[in-house]
């Protein structure tokens, strides 16, 4: 089988081949700002109202430095800055100068806004682990998450994992997992298996709520289309999503006494790239010109290029 690429894409590819800095907007700055300012608030809830006082951790940076504090007199808030100040400088290399600086201020005001609550006693919300577990876990993912949309991180292992990535045949995800396996190992010899458990629900928690909302509604999907009608369909997408279309040169193979009679049908097949919330139009276009198309979907766990938005991080 051979591919050959829409006009649309492959004048869309040409044009965006010099890349030039995105001009500031103001806009954007304050959108991502108060995105960022919601995380550490959600953060903090989860620390200081859930996982702190009842001596749970969580993975990455924040976890280490959980577990720093509890053998320490030090506050846990000085850990979570000095720790991850290696991966700001990381960051500053790996992703861009706007990141490292958005997560300088970002770790920082975390760092401030927990030492401040844990000196006036922030209110205990529940002794119960399970709801401790669950209701941290969800209000520091949503913190790790919200942070992560507004161009930053509040936890610096991601950005280590990057890095590892770019040295390693080892998955963003799979890094991530065997740092947290070392983390929760150390946690069970030190706090007992009981907290060890108990804060690996915490983290699953934590880490699910994150994928929500960095990846949930945008979660892109591969689609491909195969039908009669492949033009109309590919111009619908194109006007009424905006996404662009590849398509690939084919042959139908009918069954029983078509096949024999007609042999092998050249056709088009569309190829295409859309959000979740994008699915549905997608589905709707093509019910409504050939409702007895063939067409599958797949997930996908990484895109660059073309007509995909960046995400924020990667």
């Amino acid at each position: 089988m051979t591919a050959s690429v829409d006009e649309n894409t492959k004048e869309f590819k040409l044009q965006g081949s010099h890349s030039t800095p995105e001009p500031f907007n103001w806009g954007t700055y304050v959108k991502d700002s108060l995105t960022v300012i919601l995380g550490i608030i959600l953060a903090t809830i989860g620390l200081e109202g859930f996982i702190i006082p009842n001596g749970l951790l969580d993975g990455g940076i924040t976890g280490i430095s959980l577990l720093a504090a509890g053998i320490t007199p030090i506050d846990v808030s000085v850990y979570i800055f000095v720790l991850n100040i290696p991966f700001i400088f990381m960051g500053y290399r790996q992703v861009s100068k706007i990141f490292a600086l958005k997560t300088f201020l970002a770790i920082i005001t975390l760092s401030v806004v927990l030492w401040i609550l844990h000196n006036i006693h922030f209110p205990v919300v529940t002794n119960d682990k399970l709801l401790i577990s669950v209701f941290g876990g969800l209000f520091l993912g949503a913190g790790i998450g919200f942070a992560m949309r507004g161009g930053c991180v509040i936890d610096g292992t991601e950005v280590l994992a990057l890095y590892l990535t770019r040295r390693a045949s080892l998955q963003v995800g799979e890094i991530i997992l065997l740092i947290n396996v070392v983390i929760f190992a150390v946690a069970a010899f030190i706090n007992g298996i009981e907290v060890a458990l108990y804060s690996v629900l915490t983290y699953l928690s934590a880490s699910k709520t994150v994928d929500f909302l960095t990846n949930g509604i945008e979660e892109y999907t591969g689609v491909f289309i195969i039908s009669k009608s492949s033009e109309k369909i590919r111009r619908r997408i194109i006007a009424q999503l905006g996404r662009g279309v590849t398509i690939f040169k084919g042959k139908r193979g009918l069954m029983g006494k078509k096949a024999i009679e007609g042999g092998l049908n050249d056709m088009d097949i569309i190829y295409t790239v859309v959000t979740k919330l994008e699915l549905t139009k997608v589905k709707n276009i093509v019910n409504e010109i050939d409702p007895d198309c063939f067409m599958t979907t797949q997930s996908i766990n990484s895109v660059r290029g073309g007509m995909i938005k960046p995400r924020k991080l990667h």
